[in-house]
């Protein structure tokens, strides 16, 4: 499979489950280097050098509180502040 999500919240990969987006066979992981994402759809956030070498980035933007920044957040609490899911192609130029 060319899909790989990378994050460290396993809320995340639970809801990306729930949404559909993913399945049990998609690989997971908390930090990622060039050769993981290369050429890869990614699900995750990435700096904009790792970003260039996958085929594309797919954010699930999240509407944090600033009381929520940096804490562990719930599945239920995700389904409450996830938008629509962005995609986007980064290039070097």
């Amino acid at each position: 499979m060319n899909k790989i999500v990378i994050t460290r919240h396993e809320a995340l990969v639970e809801y990306l489950r729930e949404q559909g987006m993913i399945d049990d066979s998609t690989t997971v992981i908390n930090h990622a280097t060039h050769e993981d994402v290369m050429g890869k759809d990614v699900i995750g956030v990435l700096p904009l050098s790792l970003a260039a070498e996958a085929n594309s980035v797919t954010e699930i933007p999240l509407r944090l509180t600033p009381e929520m920044r940096g804490q562990e957040l719930s599945l239920e609490t995700l389904r409450q502040i996830a938008g629509k899911p962005v995609k986007y192609k980064v290039e070097v130029l």
